[in-house]
């Protein structure tokens, strides 16, 4: 993850925009070589709601030619587990994918038409999405194109699929919703995903896990690697992910890419931990799991890290099972020099917290902050990816033995040079608030990301003899931990500590990223949510409860409004510093809500602030956007690392190559990574 361009160089490098071009047609098809920013089409193509981005790995070249090999050998671990997302979220999307991939890949008639534009589009979503259900709203994709025009292809290709699943695809009443938490609901037999049997319940799923916490005690990530199914007799039962087990074909490809990195590890502790992973994907033990984090956390030394196995529980309702994901990284030296000093403070910012007094951890310890260069990602962080991780999730690994955070620079330069000033043009309330994001809104966005990553979801703690907040909050365990690291950053951006740690010298940074946090929570996220939907993302629901909660509070003290004209709204803010202090009331209360299990109050801050839309601001900002012509989404085509042998098939380099086409690649990967059936 690691790069060695300097964080300042970086910043203006925020401001460079690409225009893309609108068709993959449109695109060269031959890699690209590229060693200079200005000949590098960032924005090859869009595709619906998402732009089709590519980002670079800068510095790889420096590396020695172990940590190239381990760089590979990591990418490709990560690579070798891709069927796995599509099987997590849906269980027919392995199904529905192995046809589109025959069809794009043989089909050889008419190409000019409409239908078959429209069927690429799916394709294109499906491929995005790893699945046939939006990545961020969970709605499952309409084909633009009718379910006799897709039987044709599949004749004209001799292409598979079967029935179950192109009723799926084509009856929007069948495993509409990917998630589903809606209110009421219940969540297990409501979400598509395919953690679960399609006849299984919520109440079903927390008996189990009650008793499963009972038998194997708090300090164990239950029901973290497994699939929970019906047996014979009626009960349910765990299928565990391992190397024997469910998804054992995969896995295993996955174990002899880390085996071929564990020989060239930088250091002693790198290798621990890598055999430790190596173990837990062979045994599936949730103890190893356990014992693999805590080697991880604290192999802190070395130019190369990864995120790699079943991590984030953002696409199981109940907020259980890991998703598969791996992304491999590279330091930048510079821009973590620069930055660590957050990590370095982070009792101070604990210590100064708006907590009460017993949800302050006394020691916060092992925290590691680094800015990285992403090689390779897959699975559930590709395409779509994040832009800081935070690491390990267990809490009692966190405040015993620390975290790792982690900012993608090279992923945060590849989204930025492929935006342009519009959405800022449009949407900002005067001159002013364009003339400060101009100047600060670069620098405003990476240190929220820190303080997000870094202070905000390594701070606090529960109270003696409270579960774990996915026990005690449910559903809303999730979006209330993105809220509480939010907050965190939000309410720390506009403290003069962050001018005395030299990271900025004006508050009016602090004051860009409220201008930018609230415009998007209040409006332009609503650009990713169907008109007549409610939000159901996670990330969403954070960014929504937030801005709505201090809005009324704000509004009602003079702090902010919603300034109309000419038709348009625009948000105003008017005291900073008292949208500060409500920041801060807001944090102390959603950690109390985390430290003392409250799923009442969680579920009313969600419910009453997080999900609902206003119908009249939700059409507004669709028609001021439109006319933008700038996707919400963007995903990134992965840089191809190429290995260079001699005679005798020893590798002697690796070379990067820059695929330009979103979907050679993704036909490219079906082709080196399909290492499961169908169906699993």
């Amino acid at each position: 993850m690691f790069r060695n361009l300097s964080l300042w160089l970086f910043m203006a490098l925020l401001f460079v925009a690409c225009q893309p071009s609108a068709t993959t047609e449109d695109t060269a098809v031959e890699e690209e070589s590229v060693s200079t920013l200005d000949d590098f089409n960032w924005n090859p193509e869009n595709v619906a709601d998402k732009k089709i981005l590519r980002y670079q790995i800068p510095g790889f070249e420096k590396l020695s030619l172990d940590q190239k090999k381990l760089v590979y050998f990591l990418t490709e671990a990560g690579n070798a587990g891709r069927d796995i997302m599509y099987d997590m979220n849906y269980r027919h999307n392995l199904s529905v994918r192995h046809a589109i991939d025959h069809i794009v890949k043989n089909y050889s008639g008419d190409k000019s038409g409409e239908d078959w534009k429209a069927f690429m589009e799916y394709a294109k979503n499906v491929w995005f999405s790893s699945g046939i259900h939006h990545h961020y709203s969970n709605d499952k994709f309409k084909p633009g194109f009718s379910q006799a025009y897709f039987s044709e292809l599949v004749e004209a290709t001799s292409a598979e699929i079967n029935d179950e699943a192109l009723q799926a695809m084509f009856d929007p009443e069948i495993d509409a919703t990917k998630i589903d938490q809606g209110e009421g609901k219940d969540i297990v037999k409501s979400s598509a995903v395919n953690f679960y049997d399609p006849d299984i319940s919520q109440a079903e799923v927390e008996a189990f896990y009650a008793q499963k916490k009972k038998e194997l005690g708090d300090k164990v990530s239950i029901g973290l690697n497994s699939k929970v199914v019906r047996n014979d007799q009626g009960e349910l039962e765990e299928q565990v992910w391992h190397a024997e087990g469910l998804y054992g074909s995969a896995i295993k490809q996955i174990i002899n890419w880390l085996e071929k990195a564990v020989e060239v590890a930088e250091n002693e502790a790198q290798r621990k931990a890598l055999e430790l992973l190596v173990e837990y994907y062979k045994t599936g033990d949730l103890k190893t799991w356990d014992d693999y984090n805590i080697a991880w956390v604290q192999a802190t030394e070395g130019d190369i890290d990864y995120i790699n196995s079943f991590i984030e529980v953002y696409q199981d309702p109940m907020g259980l099972k890991g998703s598969y994901e791996s992304i491999v990284q590279i330091k930048d030296f510079d821009a973590s020099a620069r930055m660590e000093k957050v990590a370095a403070s982070a009792q101070w910012f604990e210590d100064n917290a708006p907590f009460l007094d017993q949800h302050k951890k006394k020691d916060v310890t092992g925290i590691s902050y680094k800015v990285v260069t992403v090689a390779g990602e897959a699975g559930d962080a590709s395409p779509s990816t994040p832009i800081g991780v935070n690491l390990p999730n267990a809490n009692w690994i966190r405040q015993e033995y620390g975290s790792k955070s982690v900012s993608l620079g090279n992923i945060v330069a590849g989204y930025s040079n492929a935006d342009g000033p519009g959405l800022l043009q449009e949407f900002a309330n005067d001159e002013a608030e364009i003339e400060l994001n101009k100047q600060h809104g670069s620098l405003a966005s990476k240190l929220h990301t820190a303080l997000h990553e870094v202070v905000g979801h390594a701070s606090g703690q529960l109270e003696d003899g409270v579960a774990t907040p996915g026990e005690t909050l449910k559903q809303y365990a999730s979006p209330l931990e993105e809220a509480r690291a939010d907050l965190v950053a939000l309410y720390y951006i506009m403290d003069p500590k962050l001018i005395e740690l030299g990271l900025f010298e004006t508050l009016d940074v602090g004051k860009a990223e409220y201008d930018s946090y609230l415009k998007n929570g209040l409006m332009l996220q609503l650009r990713r949510i169907e008109p007549g939907k409610t939000i159901q993302q996670a990330h969403m629901r954070n960014r929504s409860m937030v801005s709505h909660w201090v809005f009324e509070k704000g509004s009602e003290a003079g702090a902010i409004a919603i300034e109309k004209r000419d038709g348009k709204s625009y948000v105003d803010i008017k005291d900073y510093e008292k949208m500060r202090a409500l920041f801060g009331d807001l944090l102390k209360e959603v950690q109390r809500i985390k430290s003392q299990g409250d799923f009442e109050a969680g579920k009313n801050l969600i419910e009453n602030y997080g999900v609902q839309v206003d119908a009249d601001i939700h059409n507004e900002v669709l028609a001021r956007s439109e006319k933008l012509n700038i996707p919400p989404y963007g995903g990134f085509i992965n840089p191809r690392l190429v290995p260079v042998t001699d005679d005798a098939g020893e590798i002697t380099d690796i070379k990067v190559e820059y695929p330009a086409d979103f979907t050679e690649q993704m036909l490219e990967y079906a082709e080196k990574y399909s290492f499961l059936p169908k169906y699993n």
